[in-house]
């Protein structure tokens, strides 16, 4: 016959100095032992859920931000700041299931892709890393892999593996990653058609493991999951525009076709089968279901970066002219040719910096002889736009 349990197996108290005693076979527990376990499983289950969230954005609010650094693209701005805050709302509620909706940003080059996206990731104060597609190759080869991409956000991430989940990739120049021909190449692609596959899997959410230190030859690793990663993808497709026109206004071909004029088309037509058409990978297109469109920069937009952005051009060149005790202007007419001079070589804001740094180039050279010959103010002209040229005295 068992002999009769009086005992808590766990704490070992008499059932005479606890509430109840729970026997079960060859074992008993008494009531303060589950009370203990119950609350040592809530705490547990309470810690596992603990993740931090990212305040959701008001789209204004992003897009009024956007405006202080960023001039024009009004159209470009809203469509991100919507895409962005649809992003947040989805990592917040996950039990909701939404599919992730990564971006593709289309436009010229020097129209300010770059500068919004790192803009918005400053904004929402979240690991951000910029990426030249043109630099990837599919794992195996000499180049970088794609993995590599998720080791520098965990670095930019200060090493933090939750922030990282969260972060942003921008892929720049992703257009230069397009297979040469809509069929399918024979030969091995390894720097085009190769790297949109082994980025498939990342861009649309997978695990992935990586070395903390960055190094391929570290053997210990840490998982990080891509799915709540934004990637956003950028660039010019130079061409793209020829494929839209096509698809828009037919082809004329015999003697009773109508003769289509040379109508401008706006990166807003662009559907998905141009896409493809270009180099795309379909299963590549699918993954960005968001596109925005950035335009050309006109003359008094590019005058508005070199004045009035925050940290614009002209304010940079006279904080660095300041440190040697001389004063830089501009006249209005100067900064006008200064933003033709840029059209013609359509580089855009990036141009900008190009242009200055010509005509500054030899006052900075000789700002400490300005300062020792008391020429304490450089103002500069259309001649001194068209024709840099030094104000020191060449006998000092």
């Amino acid at each position: 016959m068992a002999e009769k349990i009086n005992h808590c197996s766990f704490c070992a108290k008499h059932k005479d100095v606890v509430g109840k005693l729970i026997v079960g076979h060859n074992v008993s527990i008494c009531n303060e032992c589950v009370d203990l376990c119950s609350g040592l499983l809530k705490d547990k289950k309470s810690t596992a859920k603990k993740t931090p969230t990212i305040v959701i954005p008001d789209p204004r609010d992003i897009r009024d931000y956007l405006d202080e650094y960023v001039v024009g693209q009004p159209e470009a701005k809203i469509v991100l700041a919507v895409a962005i805050a649809n992003h947040y709302k989805r990592i917040n509620n996950p039990e909701n299931e939404v599919v992730k909706s990564n971006i593709l940003m289309i436009g010229p080059t020097g129209t300010g892709k770059t500068l919004m996206v790192k803009t918005v990731a400053e904004y929402l104060n979240v690991p951000f890393v910029v990426a030249d597609a043109t630099t990837l190759t599919e794992a195996g080869y000499v180049g970088d892999d794609v993995d590599s991409l998720i080791s520098r956000l965990y670095q930019a991430a200060d090493c933090d593996i939750e922030r990282c989940q969260r972060g942003i990739v921008f892929l720049d120049e992703i257009d230069k990653i397009a297979r040469k021909s809509e069929s399918a190449t024979v030969s091995r692609d390894v720097s085009g058609e190769g790297v949109q596959q082994a980025l498939l899997k990342l861009v649309e959410g997978t695990k992935i493991k990586i070395s903390p230190t960055g190094s391929r030859k570290s053997d210990a690793t840490i998982e990080i999951d891509t799915s709540n990663i934004l990637f956003i993808a950028g660039g010019a497709f130079v061409g793209l525009e020829k494929i839209v026109k096509n698809r828009i206004q037919g082809t004329a071909m015999g003697f009773g076709a109508q003769l289509t004029t040379d109508a401008v088309v706006e990166y807003e037509h662009v559907s998905p089968d141009d896409l493809v058409k270009y180099g795309m990978i379909p299963e590549f297109v699918g993954r960005f279901s968001s596109t925005v469109s950035l335009h050309g920069l006109t003359k008094d937009q590019l005058v508005s970066i070199l004045t009035k952005v925050k940290h614009n051009f002209v304010e940079q060149y006279q904080w660095l002219f300041d440190q040697d005790g001389v004063e830089l202007d501009f006249d209005p007419e100067s900064l006008e040719l200064i933003a033709e001079n840029t059209l013609k070589t359509k580089t855009g804001a990036r141009g900008l910096h190009s242009e200055l740094e010509r005509i500054l180039l030899p006052h900075m050279f000789d700002l400490k002889r300005y300062n020792k010959q008391s020429i304490l103010r450089v103002a500069i002209s259309p001649t001194l736009v068209n024709t840099p040229t030094t104000l020191a005295q060449e006998n000092e």
